[in-house]
């Protein structure tokens, strides 16, 4: 018999290979297919956007952020990535016994300044509470709705040759100071998280150049997982310039210490874009407008299609595979 591991929650090989042997087949439809971070329902005669997250993260506090003001930008963000304008939210708790109160009023307060940040409303909610030991103290499930301004905001979310890969600022943020939170390395100044709703940096964005081909938010596998996850759904070939790719000295230096590559780091405040290179200048310059798209940069290009791949140039002019990854390396990080 076998068994559900941490890794197939982690937004690499094993949990795609999870979604589709089990909950493709069983919950089978054209939207659901699809595999957006939102799905696009009609109502009416008019079209939606829907999604659902849910957030375990450890620790519940972390600089930067917290697990209230994450569940309102991960979901708000799904959203926005669609195309739509995020609009309102569910919020629905499981709570462990012996939860401190004080500890959760501020994690309420946190996400409604979050939510008044995003521009949207927690709306509708549950509450369940459980016994000791029955959850790790709180869990939170957030549901959003988002509406489409026009045609022009769905997305098509394929990638083609001729595309460029846009990045929205300076990656791995989010994943390391979850990672140097939990683990107390003790950098100083401590590393903050990315965690933010973009909504109105990807408005700026839409308004600006509105024939994207692809928007996602790099959360769990970075953006490594997200290029590869478009490579595989297009059959193309992704080439990266690594020295292209924003990373502060920070978290260059922390992940030198530590071994790891920034390209699988998650983030909760930057997204990737894929939009035709003759545009993509015009792209930069209004994310460079924003104040978290200051640090954006052109990464890559989309260079063929028939071979799904990802792959960099380093900065010494080697060939280097950019694989995914099997799982998210470090368990709950949102």
């Amino acid at each position: 018999m076998s068994f559900v591991s941490l890794a197939m929650g982690g937004g690499g090989r094993l949990y795609r290979r999870l979604v589709e042997e089990y909950f493709l087949p069983a919950f089978a439809n054209a939207e659901l297919q699809k595999m957006n971070d939102a799905a696009v329902c009609g109502l009416s005669g008019d079209r939606i956007a829907l999604t659902t997250d849910s957030f375990v993260v450890q620790p519940r506090f972390f600089p930067g952020g917290d697990i209230g003001r994450l569940a309102v930008c991960g979901t708000v963000n799904d959203l926005a990535v669609s195309g739509a304008r995020p609009m309102y939210l569910t919020c629905s708790m499981i709570i462990e016994a012996g939860f401190p109160l004080e500890e959760l009023a501020r994690i309420c307060t946190s996400m409604a300044e979050t939510a008044r940040q995003a521009g949207v409303q927690i709306v509708t909610g549950d509450t369940k509470a459980v016994e000791k030991g029955g959850c790790d103290g709180l869990f939170i499930n957030t549901a959003g709705v988002g509406l489409f301004d026009s045609a022009q905001r769905i997305l098509p979310q394929r990638p083609a040759v001729g595309d460029a890969i846009l990045v929205s600022g300076n990656i791995g943020y989010h994943g390391m100071a979850i990672l140097s939170a939990r683990e107390n390395f003790g950098f100083e100044p401590p590393i903050p998280s990315d965690v933010a709703p973009l909504n109105q940096i990807i408005d700026c964005l839409l308004r600006a150049v509105p024939q994207i081909s692809c928007l996602r938010d790099a959360t769990r596998g970075g953006v490594a997982a997200v290029l590869n996850e478009w490579a595989q759904q297009e059959q193309c070939h992704i080439v990266l310039q690594r020295e292209q790719v924003p990373v502060a000295g920070e978290i260059a230096t922390a992940c030198d210490l530590l071994g790891l590559d920034p390209l699988y780091l998650a983030n909760e405040g930057r997204f990737v874009a894929a939009v035709n290179a003759v545009h993509a200048q015009r792209a930069i310059s209004a994310l460079h407008a924003h104040t978290l798209g200051k640090d954006a940069a052109i990464i890559g290009y989309v260079t063929e299609q028939g071979q799904a791949l990802v792959s960099e140039k380093t900065v010494f002019g080697a060939n280097r595979i950019v694989d995914m990854p099997e799982g998210e390396r470090f368990p709950r990080i949102c």
